[in-house]
């Protein structure tokens, strides 16, 4: 009998790819910022629901006819509103919303005698959502209306989802534009597959936006003065790398493109994507040849037809801007590449430095995964330079968020004055150091005087209900339980198998009110993800755009404060204030702006950090400057903070800690009281597990040499590598270089001695010295004082 092989029964499956937050055909979703608002056209039979993200935030729909008049029965319903809300936020001038105020003038809606229907009030748990079957064609304004908070209460605005799912599926192509940032110069469609050139003038804006998702677009421009006398210098990206040291440049110090004459061409203003090419060509003739495609449609044949009226002469392959391409250099020096990372709507906002000549292609490579194997089109739009744009690159807490744009902190013109150094950290622009000062000067008036600092990068939450203590409890890793009103403790937050989620302070505000403050949007989610799944009667909401802070750091930061600071007879004086505790009070006097302030800092040093509503920044601000400078106040930056928390044994995500790290191994095993905690929380047992086996320790080191240590440099004793290098800096006070390293336990002895690998490793080594941590003021006597 012949033995057949055995066979797999049915046709082939597809593959499975999990791509998060890229939702069903059919399917639209917006984001509602809190005190923000979004226009969106609906058709009969469309179905919209609306989720209450975080909980307690209300919700206005405003429903208009094709005429422009408001009609709720377009959402089968009868109004209950005013529409205050919405027409609230449109009063504030918020440059947020000058996109929707644009869309709603280019369609003739009619706000004055409009109606809404509003849903949702403050005690909506988080989750909640309402549905609306869409009765006839028309627009729908959708807000998520709120006021400042309060700065001892928790009356947030947080975030809606609106989803839409579309009685008539959208075929590839067919996306809806989102609406012009400004009013446009030129509104040009780059077919699939094709290339268009264009003139812009110095000073305007030019906005390439991926249409559908995950489809590429090539970016060329030339000076035309250069063009008229006959040299066509293109961008030039191995220039501009070499100028700006990025692989590519991103809004902030580092944005420009040059060619090679090293004239900058173009900077970038705004890039929803954050990922792009800078390492290859556009794609050119012969790589199809090469790989078996004669004779295919490639961007550079096109760029060459629509630029062959420009006086630019013909390439065989163009050096280009390559938007929304995922490629790379992995470590062994091999180019990479993969599907984009763009969405449907994500662009990047360029401003021409002198007129350009401009070319842009939809790039037609149906081979790789480049353009996610569906090629569709390119729009470009430009707008006139008298609008101004705010610099902001995009950010995703989850991958299936909405992403958010870098902000100015509600303190930036303050320190706008002092300097134009500022740097994008965790969606904020933060000074980086300052002009007049510098780094070293920051940096000793901390350790002899005092600094002001920006810190509204940190993430804010307010953690309230009746469950928010058992929450807090169980995810964090300190015994929330012993924390009394006024007081702030420092602690951990891990995950199931002990690594970490984020390092933070909690503050107590009343039994069942709470602050958390970390350095991660996603503790926050996190926070939220766990009440969820255990039903807890709790609202986990982000205040961090409505609570912004400076840090007032170094021996005199009392003696400022005391004169700036007034307190009502029943919380703490400045004075009274001790260490992880916090007053409320106000700046000058009793009709004075609202602060909270808490003794706590990122310094080493003594200190406070002082909180407040955006609007009252400016205020804040320049009372504690007026009132610092008899006291030698200096304004401080990044750079200078580093220095001062890697000699102080501060740690820092990305650095001491990750997931793939517990608090033990980060260096702040204090925060994890095993023994005295009696209730559960999460991470225990594998903690637990991990302090009686460490594998590995945090430590200081001393290095015998002034040669720059980096993060990730490998520690060796011997040929075998037995740590790296998380934090270095070359410390003022202690006059020598010093860094945080994580090494294997069986070598973490103060005293050991290692070496740090440079170049391979190998080829270049540095001596050091395992010592304790903190190097500088171990048992913190001095934030104490």
């Amino acid at each position: 009998m012949i033995d057949y092989p055995g066979v797999l029964a049915g046709p082939p499956r597809p593959s499975l790819v999990l791509r998060p937050g890229m939702i069903v055909p059919g399917a639209e979703r917006y984001h509602v910022a809190g005190a923000g608002a979004v226009l969106i056209e609906v058709e009969a039979g469309d179905r919209l629901t609306v989720r209450n993200l975080e909980g307690g935030q209300p919700c206005e729909l405003v429903a208009f006819d094709r005429t422009g008049r408001s009609d709720a029965g377009l959402l089968g319903t009868k109004a209950n509103s005013n529409a205050a809300g919405l027409k609230a936020l449109l009063l504030t001038g918020d440059a947020s919303l000058r996109s929707l105020r644009g869309g709603i003038e280019r369609r003739g809606l009619q706000l004055a005698g409009a109606e809404a229907v509003r849903f949702f009030d403050a005690s909506t748990p988080a989750g909640v959502e309402e549905s609306f079957l869409v009765a006839r064609d028309g627009y729908l304004v959708a807000a998520a209306p709120g006021g400042p908070m309060l700065i001892d209460s928790h009356d947030t605005v947080t975030p809606l989802a609106v989803t839409l799912q579309r009685a008539k599926v959208r075929t590839p192509g067919r996306f809806e534009l989102p609406d012009p940032l400004a009013d446009p110069v030129l509104d040009l469609r780059v077919k699939s597959k094709t290339a268009e050139s264009y003139f812009v003038k110095a000073g305007d804006y030019i906005q390439i936006i991926d249409v559908d998702g995950r489809q590429c677009t090539d970016f060329q421009c030339f000076s035309a003065r250069k063009l008229d006398n006959g040299r066509d210098l293109p961008l030039d990206v191995t220039a501009t790398r070499s100028l700006m040291g990025h692989a590519y440049p991103m809004p902030g110090l580092h944005a420009k493109y040059y060619d090679q004459d090293f004239e900058p061409l173009v900077e970038v203003v705004q890039d929803t994507c954050g990922r792009h090419d800078a390492f290859a060509l556009a794609c050119y003739a012969k790589y199809y040849d090469d790989i078996g495609y004669p004779g295919h449609i490639n961007c550079s044949d096109n760029f060459n037809r629509a630029l062959a009226d420009r006086g630019v002469n013909a390439r065989a392959g163009w050096m280009a801007v390559n938007f929304f391409f995922n490629t790379g250099i992995d470590a062994h020096g091999v180019m990479y590449s993969d599907e984009p990372w763009s969405r449907p709507g994500d662009y990047v906002l360029l401003r021409a430095l002198t007129d350009i000549v401009c070319v842009s292609s939809a790039c037609p490579d149906d081979t790789t995964p480049a353009n996610g194997w569906d090629l569709t089109d390119i729009h470009v739009r430009t707008y006139s330079g008298q609008h101004k744009f705010s610099r902001a690159i995009a950010r995703r807490v989850t991958p299936d968020s909405e992403p958010k744009m870098t902000q100015e902190t509600a303190f930036h013109s303050s320190f706008a004055k002092h300097t134009r150094n500022f740097i994008e950290y965790k969606g904020y622009w933060l000074a980086n150091s300052f002009s007049k000062e510098g780094p070293i000067e920051e940096y000793w008036a901390c350790r002899q005087k005092a600094v002001v600092m920006d810190l509204s990068a940190l993430r804010k939450f307010e953690v309230t209900g009746p469950d928010a203590e058992a929450l807090l409890q169980y995810t964090l890793t300190r015994d929330v339980k012993k924390l009394g009103v006024g007081q702030v403790v420092y602690t951990a937050m891990c995950y199931e198998h002990g690594g970490m989620i984020d390092d933070g302070t909690l503050l107590r505000l009343g039994q069942d009110n709470f602050r958390w403050i970390g350095g991660d949007d996603y503790s926050g989610e996190w926070l939220r993800e766990t009440a969820q799944k255990l039903g807890l009667k709790v609202l986990v909401r982000s205040s961090t755009d409505q609570m912004h802070n400076i840090a007032v750091q170094g021996p005199n930061s009392r003696a400022i404060l005391k004169e700036v600071i007034w307190t009502q007879p029943h919380q703490p004086a400045l004075e009274e204030v001790e260490w992880f505790r916090f007053t409320v009070g106000r700046i000058g006097g009793a009709n004075g702006a609202p602060v909270v302030v808490s003794r706590t800092g990122y310094t080493g040093e003594l200190g406070y950090e002082v909180w407040c509503h955006p609007r009252d920044a400016e205020t804040v601000f320049d009372a504690v400057w007026e009132a610092g400078q008899p006291h030698g106040l200096k304004p401080m930056g990044l750079l200078a903070l580093d220095m001062l928390r890697i000699e102080s044994g501060l740690i820092f995500a990305g650095y001491e800690f990750s997931d793939q790290t517990d608090p033990f191994e980060a260096g702040i095993g204090f925060t994890v009281p095993l023994k005295t905690k009696t209730d559960d929380f999460i991470g225990r047992e594998a903690l637990i597990r991990r302090k009686e086996h460490p594998v590995r320790k945090l430590v200081g080191l001393d290095i015998d040499g002034n040669v720059a240590v980096g993060h990730g440099d490998c520690i060796h004793i011997g040929r075998a590598q037995i740590g790296e290098v998380t934090s270095s800096t070359r410390s003022p006070i202690l006059k020598k270089n010093i860094a945080l390293a994580r090494v294997d336990a069986t070598h973490a002895a103060i005293g050991t001695e290692v070496e740090i690998g440079k170049l391979d490793g190998h080829q270049k080594r540095l001596p050091a010295k395992i010592v304790g941590f903190a190097h500088y003021d171990p048992k913190k006597e001095r934030p104490r004082s």
